[in-house]
């Protein structure tokens, strides 16, 4: 089981959060054609290694968090508000 350092709340179980999607993924422009808000909906690599997401707190404040996350050993590198620029894994972290 995760567990997930909330900025809120504190450390919680993987439980009290749902998965919400890509944090990587920008919007299109409202002008942007039917394509482009296609491939954003739909359209989704399945990267291995360290990956943004978005996960909200249900069980908790009920705030969305920005998440790094390792797609295979599921460490968690960083946690942040929505806003907020996450820094990188260092060179090196283990995967």
């Amino acid at each position: 089981m995760l567990r997930i350092r909330c900025p809120w709340c504190g450390v919680r179980d993987e439980a009290e959060f749902r998965y919400r999607g890509d944090a990587s993924v920008r919007r299109p422009r409202g002008d942007a054609g039917l394509a482009a808000f296609t491939d954003y909906a739909y359209v989704r690599d399945n990267p291995r290694g360290w990956h943004l997401e978005w996960w909200l707190h249900v069980g908790g404040c009920r705030r969305l968090l920005k998440v790094s996350r390792h797609t295979v050993s599921h460490a968690i590198h960083a946690v942040g508000a929505p806003d907020d620029h996450l820094p990188p894994p260092p060179d090196g972290a283990r995967e």
